[in-house]
């Protein structure tokens, strides 16, 4: 079975991002740096480079800092027009190829990321769609992680949800997903577990931010109850359809993915990205050498 290609992505932008404070106060968690570059660069590059051309940021009314990141920047473009900074100005005047275009749907209540998806249902119609968290920043030199997962969803027919291993004792800090077995990088979802205990769950593969969803997911997530903290989980209306027998794949992407959503992954994040830049590899590696040097720690420990 095959089925359309992706074209539209979904982003839910609309959280506080509290574990940030007290730089999130004006600065939304989507627009925290890695090096140069926002966290919401990278997930919408991630899309594009799958095929997406209409992009949907789900946000709240108060937060407008992404919106004004893709508009337009009439007095700084013309500031650097004047200098002659052209390569300052392609940077900041094309932050969306001509062919992709950005909508922005307002959450009016933080009714969880199951709501927060089904705010994107007038947009998306119904087609096949993905869902990118931005806090989960995936690096990979080849094929972007969503683009792997768009091919062997245009090749099942299948919805396919991005997983990764975690060590056993880490089980109840995420879904986790059990399956049909597992060949090559896939396989079928036959139940999905939110935050069991370790000698509860039923594998290792953790959910990440990356789906691939069939329109079906609008029809369950209306008639998925609000769950934990009140909220309407993603995760149940995924396990309801599998439950009925809809095909959801789990699928192990090649990439190291980095959780921008905690400050550590977010300092690991900008060290790799530091490091595979090719203007900041020396100078980077300098700077954390003599960091080490400077607590006292040896280069081979």
């Amino acid at each position: 079975m095959t089925t359309s290609r992706i074209r539209k992505a979904v982003f839910p932008v609309a959280g506080l991002g509290t574990r940030f404070l007290p730089a999130t106060k004006t600065v939304p968690k989507e627009m925290l740096p890695i090096v140069d570059r926002p966290l919401i660069q990278y997930a919408v590059d991630e899309a594009i480079d799958a095929g997406c051309d209409t992009l949907v940021f789900i946000t709240n009314r108060y937060k407008h800092a992404v919106a004004d990141y893709f508009d337009k920047a009439y007095e700084l473009e013309d500031r650097l027009e004047r200098r002659g900074k052209t390569e300052l100005l392609e940077l900041i005047r094309n932050p969306l190829p001509s062919h992709v275009r950005a909508v922005f749907v307002t959450q009016h209540e933080a009714l969880g990321l199951g709501h927060a998806v089904l705010c994107a249902k007038p947009v998306v119609g119904d087609e096949p769609f993905a869902v990118l968290l931005p806090d989960d920043l995936i690096w990979n030199r080849g094929p972007g992680a969503l683009r792997q997962m768009a091919d062997h969803a245009e090749q099942t027919g299948a919805g396919v949800i991005a997983v990764q291993d975690v060590p056993r004792e880490m089980t109840s800090s995420y879904g986790i997903v059990a399956t049909d077995g597992f060949e090559n990088r896939h396989g079928r979802i036959n139940a999905m577990v939110e935050k069991p205990r370790p000698e509860d769950a039923p594998s290792t593969l953790a959910v990440v931010g990356r789906y691939v969803l069939q329109p079906g997911i609008f029809d369950a997530l209306e008639s998925t109850q609000r769950g934990s903290g009140g909220e309407i989980q993603l995760t149940d209306a995924i396990a309801a359809m599998v439950a009925q027998g809809t095909r959801h794949d789990a699928y192990r992407f090649q990439g190291t993915r980095f959780d921008c959503g905690t400050h550590i992954g977010l300092i690991e994040a900008t060290i790799r990205f530091a490091l595979d830049n090719e203007k900041l590899n020396g100078p980077a590696r300098e700077a954390m050498q003599r960091a080490l040097d400077e607590l006292g720690v040896a280069s081979n420990d």
